[in-house]
């Protein structure tokens, strides 16, 4: 076999996941059958003895072992620039694939040679359906509050969150596919670039596909393909330096892709301020009238005091992720 004969890259992105990545691995090798691929695990930095782990059961997988945590858009960016398949796979470890799901991506990229990129459906372990799409961000969509909206003005919600409820009976074209598995095509990543190393944590995969369609590579989500995202809830429960990752990143998302003049971005900035500051008043006075005794209220207000406290002192990157 040579890399011309090569298919799918499947680039797995780890950091200290080293069960889930060898059960990801293993449900690769059960699953795919027909297009000839290749694995690129990227570690950023583990200390769980992943790359050790990997290297032992699966001795053909390429490892890049990185000495940190890169995030998830230049660890990802390693591994494209070395890639010989034509299409990228990129592939969370916490996910599991369901029988074919990679060979059914890889024929609806076959025959439609125009999309730039598609995505699955993503489970929960128990079965039940994982949001696995959604609306390019919107100054209504991220800045509003979103009960408001739906009471007060109904249709402009059903515009702003277009797929959040939709039932896709096929494949449909779709603003961005949740980044648990996306299959890109080579040709299209060569024009609309790589993903964003900017980014450390959210928002990659919605700015890679905006980009994507921008330069004219639609997006497809396909309802009938379907693999297991275990970690597919953790999301809910963020803890707080990555919650300033996302606000970090929704702000990146907004100065790039919007092209806003700096009136406008030191708008953007007040208005997502004014949000936290008013979501704080909120959960103090719940709080106050409950005399801190519900946990879900006092987990609300520390979030939000520690997100107003992080926009007061200028964003520090301290009080993000570690890098």
């Amino acid at each position: 076999m040579t890399t011309d004969n090569i298919d799918l890259s499947i680039i797995i992105v780890n950091w200290n996941t080293k069960k889930l990545l060898l059960n990801c691995i293993s449900s690769i090798y059960r699953t795919l059958h027909q297009p000839v691929f290749e694995i690129f695990v990227v570690d950023n930095g583990s200390t769980d003895g992943s790359v050790e782990a990997v290297a032992k059961a699966y001795p053909e997988v390429n490892v890049i072992a990185n000495a940190a945590n890169l995030g998830f858009a230049k660890a990802n960016n390693v591994a494209l620039r070395k890639i010989s398949g034509r299409y990228a796979v990129l592939l969370n470890s916490d996910t599991i694939l369901k029988d074919s799901a990679l060979d059914r991506m890889h024929d609806f990229m076959e025959r439609h040679p125009r999309v730039g990129m598609c995505g699955p459906q993503l489970l929960n372990e128990d079965g039940s359906k994982q949001n696995s799409i959604g609306d390019f961000p919107t100054f209504l969509s991220e800045f509003m509050s979103k009960r408001l909206i739906r009471i007060l003005f109904p249709e402009r919600y059903r515009q702003a969150f277009k797929f959040k409820h939709a039932a896709l009976a096929g494949p449909t074209e779709v603003d961005f596919i949740v980044g648990a598995c996306m299959m890109a095509r080579k040709a299209a990543v060569n024009v609309a670039g790589m993903l964003d190393e900017e980014y450390f944590f959210l928002y990659e995969e919605v700015d890679w596909c905006f980009r994507m369609k921008t330069a004219g590579w639609p997006v497809y989500h396909l309802p009938d393909v379907e693999i297991y995202h275990l970690g597919g809830q953790s999301i809910k429960e963020m803890n707080l330096r990555a919650r300033t990752e996302s606000w970090r990143s929704r702000y990146l998302f907004f100065k790039k892709n919007l092209k806003l003049s700096p009136l406008a971005w030191y708008g953007l900035l007040l208005v997502g301020f004014g949000q936290n500051l008013y979501q704080f008043l909120v959960y103090s006075l719940l709080n106050i009238m409950t005399f801190f005794t519900l946990k879900r209220l006092r987990r609300r207000w520390f979030m939000f005091s520690y997100l107003l406290i992080w926009h007061l002192r200028g964003q520090p990157m301290s009080m993000g992720l570690q890098r």
